[in-house]
């Protein structure tokens, strides 16, 4: 169809946006009744869209689309969703299992080259790469629960036996047990 009144392409209809119907995003402009999400269809404006290339989204969906996945990132507080997002085309991808913390390593081993020792993989841990948790010096990358692999911080941890938990895996295995409980 030709732009006859030389006027902007909406970036999702295409056709001509004139001055009066105009919402612009991004460098982009759209009419006001094109400027919905690409998933839920909401209505959007400046404080809830989220763009993703040349799509836009509410926020609750580009979170749940592009956002990241796993335990304690549900939608609102004490929620856990299940939902890995296989309605957004979203491929869910089991993650690599984890590595135990090598129990044989004895205390020389863990001080390479003047460095402590990470206990999870026992290579020498330097300034730059260094996380305190449980007492010990780790690997940013090895600073990981035990069980589930979810990244951790010093304060969100949990540690028993030398190895570190997120708090709700700790929970779930070494927390009470029985009617009332997890």
């Amino acid at each position: 169809m030709p732009n006859w009144g030389g006027g902007k392409k909406c970036g999702v209809c295409q056709k001509a946006v004139y001055f009066a119907e105009e919402v612009q995003c991004e460098g982009s402009s759209f009419h006001k009744s094109c400027f919905l999400c690409m998933v839920c269809k909401k209505n959007l404006d400046s404080t809830t869209v989220a763009v993703h290339g040349e799509e836009i989204y509410c926020k609750s969906c580009y979170g749940k689309k592009y956002g990241p996945k796993g335990y304690g990132y549900g939608q609102g507080a004490g929620t856990l969703s299940t939902d890995r997002g296989e309605s957004l085309g979203i491929k869910y991808e089991e993650g690599q299992p984890h590595r135990p913390t090598n129990p044989n390593a004895s205390r020389m081993a863990q001080k390479v080259g003047g460095a402590d020792g990470c206990p999870r993989c026992g290579q020498a841990v330097y300034a730059a790469e260094k996380v305190i948790g449980a007492g010990k010096s780790w690997h940013k990358s090895c600073f990981r629960c035990a069980k589930c692999g979810k990244s951790l911080e010093s304060t969100t941890l949990a540690d028993k036996d030398g190895e570190i938990y997120c708090k709700g895996c700790y929970a779930k295995n070494f927390g009470p047990k029985g009617f009332g409980f997890g």
